[in-house]
């Protein structure tokens, strides 16, 4: 069974705390994922669907050097981009949604990637996350892209009680400066890659002290030990829906 959330936010004061701390940790987190220009970004984040960034970046030179703009990849055959991104994870409709997506750009945008979330949010395979990213990081506007990663550490943290993306991404930005959306992603996506991982987060690690998750997990751990091998008991939260990566 997973860790269950927390039941209740914390207040605007202990969460101004924890991002102030995250801040500070992450000072320089960007995206990890590897790109020259908007139209590169825009195709590894689409690939990045239900797939580790490293696997993208190990991906995306070869795509690249073969359709290295959106001309080239609408031309593309799609029998030769699934070669190229199989490994990608659900290659056939990822290799059609980049190449419908770069004759879109072609179309409508002159073969350049629009920095507008409707334009973007148009193109096949993108949605608001994916178009979250793009704006935030090829164009530095303020927007707030929630992946797995943000979903997770957001709630554990006590920032939202949210069971859907858009819903964590309406009450994080409540509790940051607009100027500093576009990077408090990056803060919560390092700190759930390298502490508050999941199935079991590192509380040990965790500089956020005053996190709600902590004796949730504390808890968790005291109860799996004692049960042996096999669920906890007496620990609940009912499933948790994932958030749906696009």
């Amino acid at each position: 069974m997973p860790i269950p959330f927390p039941k209740r936010k914390v207040s605007r004061a202990v969460a101004a705390e924890e991002l102030a701390i995250l801040e500070r940790t992450y000072p320089h987190a960007v995206t990890a994922l590897e790109y020259r220009t908007p139209f590169e970004l825009l195709i590894a984040v689409i690939l990045s669907a239900q797939c580790t960034d490293a696997r993208v970046n190990l991906t995306t030179p070869r795509l690249f050097a073969r359709y290295p703009d959106a001309e080239a990849l609408a031309r593309a055959d799609q029998d030769d981009v699934e070669k190229i991104v199989k490994s990608c994870g659900f290659f056939r409709m990822k290799a059609k949604n980049i190449i419908a997506a770069a004759r879109a750009l072609v179309a409508e945008h002159g073969g350049a990637v629009p920095a507008d979330r409707e334009s973007l949010e148009a193109l096949p395979g993108v949605g608001r996350k994916t178009a979250n990213v793009v704006m935030s990081v090829a164009f530095e506007e303020a927007a707030f892209a929630v992946d797995t990663h943000v979903f997770r550490v957001s709630r554990r943290l006590g920032l939202t009680l949210a069971t859907t993306p858009r819903g964590v991404e309406e009450d994080v930005t409540k509790l940051v400066p607009r100027e500093k959306w576009r990077h408090a992603h990056h803060w919560l996506i390092l700190h759930g890659r390298e502490i508050c991982k999941a199935p079991t987060p590192q509380c040990g690690r965790c500089p956020v002290t005053m996190c709600p998750s902590r004796k949730i997990v504390a808890r968790y751990l005291a109860l799996k030990n004692s049960a042996g091998p096999g669920r906890p008991s007496g620990v609940g939260g009912g499933a948790r829906r994932r958030p749906r990566s696009s």
